[in-house]
Parts: structure tokens; sequence; C-alpha cells
């Protein structure tokens, strides 16, 4: 299963402009400035949050089970970046306010988070304790009793959307109760500013360009999403029989059920067939396609298994990749697999891709793709 979860606030954060809030831009910036002379160093940060508390109370309840999070960034036309470099995520340690400010306005936007205040020039709380050139926000690092306070996220010239593995924070806001309250992820460059000679990313004077990325207020589909994955099938065959030989490796597969339109908030149970495409003729009382077997079952991506992936049906862009998450279910009746549609963008067409593979491994693997236009469309 892949759930997605849209962010409650974000900004960013300029060393350049110590009370600008930028809360309403439709892009996050990760920058560094550097002069041309090398002696002045000017840098951003991105802070975002995401609602967690249907997500904590769904592990509570073991409606998700040994998840997997990821931080999704998707690129909005960086600038002159370096060829290699990382991002680093660390859990917020103080309240912010998001505000309603952009980068661009003149005068500037001072009520809502800043470099130098939590929420905005008027309440007057700094981000404490004050780092180097008045803070930049303040975060959690090290590590917990049981998990790290830092991720990263390495890029290189072909990189530029950012899927990170934020599991360590969020199981610390999840698990450890107040000590690690959810106030969201800061994300930047390693390192620290103030230090011209140091080897940290963010404070040396090595120009790695700026990173741009949608934030929660683009007019794009590219929202950041947080990416909850977990593994949800079950297989229990009960009586029926596999699907094996040239029937599999010449095959057709199909959905039963699956609607026109789904709400947003809907959570919905897809059934899928496969068949043989030209079924040896029998004699029976039940036509042979319409006779049920089920499909490879499997744990893990690229073994034996029939896995669901869901693109957008637009550019064919991929919302649920093949993988663990993404396994098909068998019962008494055959295959199906689930979705939650809380965190599809609304009113837009998705279409579905099936991959079976069977033999994995050996000589006689058989791996197929079906993409047949199985479409849907999830409304508000």
């Amino acid at each position: 299963m892949h759930y997605f979860v849209f962010p409650e606030k974000d900004t960013t954060v300029y060393e350049s402009s110590s009370s600008l809030n930028a809360g309403m831009d439709p892009i996050l910036e990760i920058r560094k400035d550097v002069s041309d002379t090398g002696d002045t160093v000017r840098v951003s940060r991105t802070l975002i949050k995401f609602p967690l508390t249907y997500i904590s109370q769904s592990v509570v309840d073991s409606l998700i089970t040994s998840p997997t999070y990821f931080l999704n960034l998707y690129d909005a036309h960086p600038a002159a970046l370096a060829v290699s470099q990382s991002l680093r995520a660390y859990p917020i340690s103080q309240s912010w306010d998001m505000g309603a400010g952009r980068s661009d306005d003149d005068p500037v936007t001072d009520e809502g988070a800043s470099w130098k205040f939590r929420h905005g020039k008027t309440d007057g709380q700094l981000w404490t304790p004050a780092g180097p050139s008045g803070s930049g926000a303040t975060w959690f690092s090290g590590s917990s009793t049981r998990w790290p306070l830092e991720v990263s996220y390495s890029l290189d010239q072909t990189t530029r959307d950012v899927r990170l593995n934020v599991s360590d924070i969020v199981n610390n806001w999840i698990y450890s109760g107040s000590s690690y309250p959810n106030e969201g992820f800061i994300i930047k460059r390693s390192g620290s500013i103030g230090n011209l000679n140091s080897g940290s990313d963010e404070g040396s004077k090595v120009r790695y360009g700026n990173f741009s990325f949608f934030s929660s207020d683009t007019h794009t589909k590219f929202p950041p999403t947080l990416e909850v994955v977990w593994d949800d099938s079950k297989f229990s065959t009960g009586s029926l029989s596999p699907i094996t030989g040239s029937d599999f490796e010449d095959m057709v597969m199909y959905t039963k059920g699956l609607r026109p339109e789904y709400s947003e908030n809907a959570k919905a149970k897809i059934r899928v067939v496969g068949r043989a495409r030209f079924p040896a003729k029998t004699y029976s009382t039940t036509p042979s396609n319409l006779t049920v077997k089920y499909l490879p079952s499997g744990s893990t991506i690229n073994s034996d298994g029939t896995y669901y992936s869901i693109r957008d049906a637009e550019d064919d862009s991929v919302v649920v990749p093949f993988d663990s998450g993404s396994l098909v279910s068998c019962d008494s009746n055959g295959n199906y697999f689930n979705i939650w549609l809380g965190g599809y963008q609304p009113e837009r067409y998705y279409k579905l891709v099936f991959r079976a593979v069977s033999g994995s491994g050996t000589a006689d693997e058989v791996d197929q793709y079906f993409d047949e236009g199985f479409t849907f469309k999830v409304t508000k």
C-alpha cells in the first residue's frame, strides 16, 4: 500500500532577509548564493510539516504495519547545481507559523516564519538558541534512544526529484511522545553557516547552486507529499488453482469492479483477473474463460509475484511504483488489491498497470507487463 499525505504548511526562510516570510510562494528553495569574491555566502532553508494524527493512529490500530516513510519533493527547475551533493533533513524543534507572504512582496511581509522569527515580527518570538546570522530555524540532531535524528539524500547531475527516506524522523515523532513533537522537517545542506573556510556544504565558499521544489501552493500537480509504504498483501487461495505454463505465458489481465470515479477519501478494493488468451477447449458446465485462477504470489520486488502500479493517465508519471508496497493479494474469490485515495490529486485521472513474474531467477523466468488502459478518476 502507498498512502500519501499533503503538507499542512511549508515555507522557505532566507538568511539574506531575516524577517521575510514566503509562506505563500509556489516554490520552496534551498539556496546557496556566493558573492563574486567568495567572501559572502547567503543560504536559505525549507520548512515543511505534515499532519500525522491519522497515520499514527493507524499504526497503533495495526491498519498500517511496519511502514516506510518517504518525503517527496518535486523539481521546479533548479539553477546551476553542482554535479554531486547532498541534502539533509532534521526534525524542527520549535513551533512556527507558515504565514501568507511571498518572497517578492514589496514591502516585505514579516508575519509568519522567517530566518529570525518563528511566528512573525509582531509576535517577536525568536528561533532559540539563535545560531550564526540570527538562526534560520532550530532542529534536533544526533541520535535519540532508538532512531537517528538526521537523514540524508545524495544527488547527482541526473537527479532532481527527491524521494528521501525519513522513517527514522517519523518514528521519533510517533513513538517518542513529547520528547520529539512533530513540528515538521527542515531541509538544508550539511553543516552550518558563518565559517567560510569550513568543509561543510552550507558554510564553505563552494558554489553548489540552488534547489527549487514545488510547494503546497503550487498550481501544478506536484506538491510535496509524505508517502507511507507498507506491505498489506495477504495470500490465501482457498480451492483456487494457479495459472501456469502456456496459460501464464500468453495471458491477458483485466479488472473487475473498477469504477470510473472514486471520492478523494475513498478506500477501494479492486479485483484483478488473469486468464489464458486462448483457453484450451474442454467439456465443462462452466466456460473456461470464467474459471478464476490465482496469479503468482510474492513478498519482495523482482521475485515471483504480481504487482500493480498507478500512473498519472495524462503523462504516465509513476505515482505508485512496482515494489513491496504494491503486491497483489488473493482470497478464495481471486486476486485483488486495496488502495486508499486520500492523498491522490482530486479531479485527475489515473491508470493501472500490472506486472506478473513467474520462475524468477531461472532460465524459465517469465516477466510480463500489462498496460490495458484501465483508468479511474479521483473526484472531490
